[in-house]
């Protein structure tokens, strides 16, 4: 005997497609575009909370930041989001004996690198 298959009623609440709302992420050839737009700035600008920044390349910034009561050095790469520039994953933060120890290491570390 055949089995009867049941018609499933649809609703206008259940659906397959999962959330609407969700933004496709941002190609990574958009990104590097946009980074590129303010290269070899080496000015000092105010990040509008009171800290220095300095512009590496791009989106590539250093700043000093606090952390625990502690000052600390941070080169990082940002990205803008909904008109604000928030920090990213990519980066380090030095204590201020590891920048000094950085600095008095930069001449040797520039011989190596035009060798």
């Amino acid at each position: 005997m055949p089995k009867i298959k049941k018609k499933q009623e649809s609703s206008s609440a259940d659906s397959d497609s999962g959330p609407e709302d969700r933004n496709p992420p941002a190609s990574k050839k958009a990104k590097a575009n946009a980074g590129s737009a303010g290269a070899a700035k080496s000015n000092v600008a105010d990040s509008g909370d009171g800290e220095n920044v300095w512009t590496l390349e791009g989106m590539r910034q250093v700043r000093i930041n606090e952390f625990r009561n502690v000052k600390r050095v941070d080169i990082r790469e940002f990205y803008q989001k909904d008109g604000k520039t928030l920090p990213g994953k990519k980066g380090i933060s030095l204590s201020a004996t590891q920048w000094r120890k950085l600095l008095d290491m930069a001449d040797e570390i520039t011989r190596a690198l035009e060798a």
